[in-house]
């Protein structure tokens, strides 16, 4: 088990429905990368954030499942962020966890952003995942899924839970804010990592990605409207004294999702 989990958070435009663009781009920013345990790449990374799935789906066994078990063995750390997946015959906007060792763990996102139409296009996933990695628990989800506290309510006591976005400008502030509350309330680190830019359907992304800490206290400095990596360093003795002194995580309700 690891006192520490250094967490890579690429800030990136995206190129609108180009893996193969995107992936060199993404490339050449891990190359500047060392010495870390996790790199995090935005919410439909390979393609920005497209309704047009049968265009740009690709399967398990494509091409960028493989670049992100290449890249993950190159860097020695674990890779993750969501693309478009089709299984059979329905898409997915998938999140990967993609360890060194080549070992994949899925998370299909669970609230379809049904204001641009996602819920017509993507199944639904139906399964939280909870990722065992160098002794720390983490908790990856999808974009909207942050607006849905109950979802993400620390009931396996997990250490970070783990935002990958395509979050457009608007509504940023909502970002911002839930990101912080969400640290607040489970008690964990929080990591949320936006994309920047203008996608082909003119809709505009300024970043904040951003890591805050179990009291909700922002540990990057990410700048707005700009490419931009941070390296976050999570302690596992800021958890444990913070939860040991505060035990606000014994008081929670208990529920069952049906």
């Amino acid at each position: 088990m690891q006192d520490q989990l250094k967490i890579a958070l690429i800030q990136s435009d995206l190129v609108w429905e180009n893996p193969k663009k995107n992936r060199k781009h993404l490339k050449e920013k891990m190359e500047s990368i060392s010495n870390v345990d996790l790199i995090v790449l935005p919410e439909m990374f390979s393609t920005g954030f497209t309704m047009n799935a049968k265009t740009v789906a690709e399967t398990m066994d494509g091409k960028t499942v493989a670049w992100m078990k290449k890249q993950a063995l190159k860097t020695n750390a674990a890779i993750t962020g969501s693309m478009v997946i089709t299984e059979d015959g329905k898409f997915y906007n998938r999140l990967l966890f993609v360890e060194p060792s080549g070992d994949i763990q899925i998370y299909d996102k669970r609230h379809t952003f049904t204001l641009a139409g996602e819920d017509k296009i993507y199944s639904i996933g139906n399964k939280k995942l909870i990722v065992d990695y160098k002794g720390w628990k983490l908790c990856p989800m999808v974009c909207y899924d942050l607006r849905f506290p109950v979802w993400a309510r620390n009931t396996e006591n997990y250490d970070v839970l783990l935002f990958v976005a395509n979050w457009p400008k608007p509504r940023v502030f909502a970002w911002d804010t839930l990101l912080k509350a969400r640290a607040i309330e489970n008690m964990c680190y929080c990591v949320g990592v936006n994309r920047v830019g203008l996608d082909d359907e003119q809709n505009e992304y300024c970043g904040h990605s951003a890591a805050y800490d179990v009291l909700g206290n922002e540990i990057t400095a990410f700048k707005p409207n700009r490419e931009q990596i941070e390296i976050a360093t999570l302690e596992r003795n800021h958890i444990n004294f913070y939860r040991n002194k505060l035990k606000f995580l014994s008081d929670k309700d208990s529920f069952t999702l049906v």
